[in-house]
């Protein structure tokens, strides 16, 4: 306890010297910053107020080098490097459900589970029938459901780390913004930067569920969020980007349904069944080109990604519709000749799900429907979005 409590008062301090002004914008040596400040602030010495100290440590300063400091640690540290050791071991640890990540143990907050839910729940009803699994049978869905919702939910608290990420990234290079915005940017962009999955893949270890094609999919995982950062990033800072990175993203976005799959498959002791897989991935990419073009006015408010967005980036207005609907018609007749190749039951029910699925989310389009409805273009997604927020600001203030 007293090891948490200490890393609460650093984390503490961070935010203190970021939203002073006085981050160094690196890490270590912020971290380095707020334990000396910590040391000062809870000296209790009745001689020595804050002004005096400061001044002996701008008296002394100059004297010391860096052979001093090295000379110091090697007398003194003795067995208590051990404790430093410890410390920095469990630095990341998750205070909240956005800014921390703890590096030994995964840790998830109540806002991922929730909003994880309605995922494990389409898992559980759209997936468990490839495994010839009943999704109304309690007895079969609690079985597997703990590691599932576990796993979905890490998932959902790295995404809502990346959102932060992407809302305050684009906005960072403006003298407007604060220091301390900018170094909470900088902290959270370390989490990507250092295996964020490394929790999440220890407790697979410890369960033995952990498999190469697992590992893969998480890389993904990593990979979609990089993409997500910069298409987003882009458009806001209004430079080019590549069609081939758009599709790269759409294709990648339904990562965490396949890691689900392949954790099914390892909790019952089954081989992976490649024709569904495959059968999965493109009914994968029509459901989440759907979920784009009815979020579409959405996803621009909030600068999220969204293949009609991007691909507006890339071909312009005018053409953008065209090359999404060919994208969408290239994907359907595969659809259906993939489909032709599963159990005819299986196939049917999989349809009748797909349709309740859609139906349940309010759209009156999509694949499993067989029509689609691209939105008007919006070209001027600055002036659109200025209008939505003072439509929202008049709406709360009446």
């Amino acid at each position: 306890m007293e090891a948490l409590r200490e890393l609460q008062d650093v984390q503490a301090m961070l935010s203190f010297i970021g939203d002073r002004g006085i981050s160094s914008g690196d890490a270590s040596s912020d971290r380095f910053l707020a334990s000396f400040l910590l040391f000062m602030a809870r000296s209790r010495s009745t001689e020595m107020g804050p002004a005096k100290r400061m001044d002996l440590i701008a008296e002394c300063l100059p004297k010391l080098s860096a052979g001093i400091l090295q000379e110091a640690q090697t007398r003194f540290a003795g067995e208590e490097s051990g404790g430093d050791k410890d410390a920095e071991g469990i630095r990341s640890a998750a205070l909240s459900s956005v800014e921390n990540v703890e590096e030994e143990f995964a840790v998830i907050g109540l806002d991922a589970m929730r909003r994880a839910n309605s995922t494990v729940e389409d898992f559980v009803r759209s997936y468990f029938m490839f495994h010839g699994m009943d999704a109304n049978n309690p007895g079969t869905v609690f079985r597997f459901l703990p590691i599932l919702y576990f796993t979905e939910s890490y998932i959902y608290q790295l995404d809502n780390i990346n959102e932060i990420i992407s809302n305050q990234s684009s906005r960072v290079s403006s003298k407007e913004v604060k220091l301390s915005s900018q170094w909470k940017v900088s902290r959270l962009m370390e989490l990507f930067e250092t295996d964020p999955f490394r929790p999440l893949c220890r407790v697979l270890e410890q369960h033995g569920l952990m498999t190469e094609r697992i590992s893969k999919e998480l890389g993904f995982g990593v990979e979609y969020w990089a993409l997500e950062r910069h298409l987003c990033n882009s458009l806001t800072l209004k430079k080019n980007i590549l069609c081939q990175d758009v599709m790269r993203a759409i294709h990648l976005k339904s990562f965490d349904y396949r890691i689900l799959s392949f954790l099914l498959y390892k909790l019952r002791g089954q081989e992976v069944n490649e024709s569904h897989m495959e059968f999965l991935s493109v009914s994968e990419f029509l459901v989440e080109v759907a979920d784009d073009l009815f979020d579409y006015e959405d996803d621009i408010v909030g600068n999220n990604f969204n293949i009609l967005r991007m691909l507006t980036r890339v071909y312009g207005a005018a053409v953008a519709p065209s090359i999404l609907a060919k994208c969408i018609a290239d994907a359907e007749e595969r659809y259906e000749t993939l489909l032709k190749k599963l159990d005819p039951d299986l196939a049917t029910n999989y349809q009748k799900r797909c349709e309740d699925a859609t139906k349940e989310g309010g759209r009156t389009f999509g694949p499993s429907l067989g029509t689609w409805n691209i939105p008007r273009v919006i070209s001027d997604e600055e002036s659109f979005r200025r209008n939505i927020l003072k439509t929202k600001e008049a709406v709360n203030s009446s």
